[in-house]
């Protein structure tokens, strides 16, 4: 099996639902790929995920690699008369970016599947209205009692069915592009897995005492990575996440993965960031800086609330972002390449 191979096939099992508050399926199949792997870890009392491995120098700054696993969904407000659901973003998610189709509603007891609507489009102005959350509702063909057996509720969440995730290979065969609901941000955690994988089996141990981390809410304010952060006190907190392409951003889909030099929240730390693009050459690829007006990662949420002292944020390059997104193929690879080159020669 190839390398893209097994990243498609690690990231296909990964995509249960997986709303922010709601990881906890996620959380079971990652923990149980880490058994797998005979690594030991364990699982805080907010859900994120942790391993820990010991640095080949006990008395240098500890080091935090994390992935978020949740995803940007929708969340009941209301319960309508004839078992409709109104319903609102949870996390960045806009509701022209779904479309009408079948959604997932996670309910306390069982999950549900419903259908977006967002109305007819007989109507005079119907080219020209603007749709928000206001105007969809997720039809269920249930009643309000049959909905409360079910344990959906306001503040129940949802996502788009298994069906409608992909991943969807398409383009040059050579040289492939990749398409799923959403990259962000299984393929992080994947990263991180197929890291830990490969440390296992070439033997790398880290410079720096290293903390992997699986964390929880990130699309909803980073409250797990925050938590975890503050908890252990790294020095260093690097997202392994993705990069949107805005309009005027120099990002391009030519299998480069991305790293992050400013966001909304500040600037990264310059020299985290040139060894990590310095790792990208040593392992044969590189890394293109981008500066966001309108994002934030759970690194830069973890400095700006004084968890860390350094941070990074480096990932894949996708169009499309919180949306039916695309990359190249081959960044998924160049990513753990890079991984893997940091974690093995990283010294400052």
């Amino acid at each position: 099996m190839t390398n893209h191979n097994q990243t498609l096939q690690l990231f296909s099992e990964l995509l249960v639902a997986s709303p922010s508050g709601r990881e906890a399926a996620l959380a079971t199949i990652v923990r149980q790929k880490l058994t797998d792997l005979d690594i030991a870890h364990e699982q805080d009392g907010m859900g994120n995920v942790l391993v820990r491995l010991d640095g080949r120098s006990p008395q240098a700054p500890l080091i935090m690699l994390a992935a978020h696993m949740d995803e940007i969904g929708l969340v009941v407000t209301q319960i309508n008369a004839d078992g409709s659901l109104q319903v609102n973003r949870s996390g960045g998610l806009l509701p022209w970016k779904l479309g009408e189709g079948p959604v997932e509603i996670l309910g306390d007891q069982e999950s549900i599947v419903g259908v977006l609507s967002m109305g007819s489009t007989h109507t005079a102005n119907a080219a020209n209205q603007a749709i928000t959350w206001a105007d969809v509702r997720v039809l269920t063909g249930l009643s309000p009692e049959q909905l409360k057996a079910a344990g959906v509720r306001p503040g129940s969440t949802g996502v788009p069915t298994r069906e409608r995730r992909g991943p969807v290979l398409f383009g040059d065969p050579a040289d492939p592009l990749v398409a799923a609901w959403t990259f962000d941000d299984r393929m992080g955690v994947v990263a991180l897995l197929r890291l830990l994988e490969r440390m296992k089996q070439e033997g790398i141990r880290p410079y720096h005492p290293t903390l992997i981390a699986f964390t929880v809410s990130e699309e909803v304010g980073g409250h797990g990575a925050k938590s975890l952060a503050l908890r252990e006190q790294p020095e260093i907190f690097i997202s392994i996440d993705g990069a949107p392409i805005p309009p005027g951003t120099p990002l391009e889909l030519d299998g480069r993965p991305a790293i992050w030099s400013k966001d909304r929240l500040g600037h990264y730390d310059q020299p985290l960031l040139q060894a990590l693009c310095q790792a990208a050459l040593d392992a044969g690829t590189e890394l293109q800086p981008v500066v966001y007006d309108s994002a934030a990662s759970d690194a830069s949420l973890v400095y700006y609330a004084g968890g860390a002292q350094r941070i990074a944020c480096m990932g894949q390059v996708r169009a499309n972002s919180h949306g039916y997104e695309v990359a190249r193929l081959a960044v998924f690879d160049h990513m753990l390449d890079t991984l893997v080159q940091f974690v093995r020669s990283f010294e400052g």
